[in-house]
């Protein structure tokens, strides 16, 4: 939130506490994300409203960015819906999931995989990238049960059981 602030001073953009918070929640961690977003933000705010970020604004310009609120973009839930729809949770390799999702391989590795795997939703494993239960909960999907031959064990990993 400090990082928001300091950059909608900079920026000369009238912005309130709870909007500057919502921003930050939604940065991934990461400054440049936070930067970005509020400059589409205040950019949303110029257009749509009378240039002021209020809380509703800021919620409705995430909205129209297709930002949910833990951050994910369009790009981590293309990711995710892939593994989950097309192989049903996964193992995924990555040359297929680059291919599927016309993202460069580093850039699944580098960008998307990190904060995926930080907030519990991607799992790598030696045969591939694997969706987790937590993943499933939040993209609104139902999660295989056990007895549809899927492990569901302590690390959440959907591909089937080897025991």
């Amino acid at each position: 939130a400090k990082i928001v602030n300091r950059s909608a001073s900079i920026l000369s953009v009238g912005i309130d506490t709870s909007a500057n918070t919502i921003i930050a929640q939604r940065a991934r961690r990461t400054p440049r994300v936070a930067n970005r977003l509020l400059k589409r933000v205040r950019d949303w705010a110029d257009v749509k409203a009378d240039g002021f970020v209020s809380e509703d604004v800021a919620r409705a310009a995430l909205e129209m960015l297709e930002v949910d609120e833990l951050g994910l973009d369009q790009t981590d839930r293309k990711i995710l819906s892939f593994i989950i729809e097309k192989f049903n949770g996964g193992p995924v390799g990555l040359n297929t999931l680059s291919a599927a999702t016309s993202e460069e391989m580093a850039t699944i590795e580098d960008i998307y995989e990190p904060f995926l795997m930080q907030l519990g939703f991607l799992e790598r494993t030696p045969r591939g990238r694997c969706a987790t239960r937590r993943a499933y909960e939040h993209l609104s999907y139902r999660h295989p049960d056990p007895a549809e031959g899927y492990s569901v064990n302590s690390n959440e990993t959907l591909y089937p059981s080897t025991s």
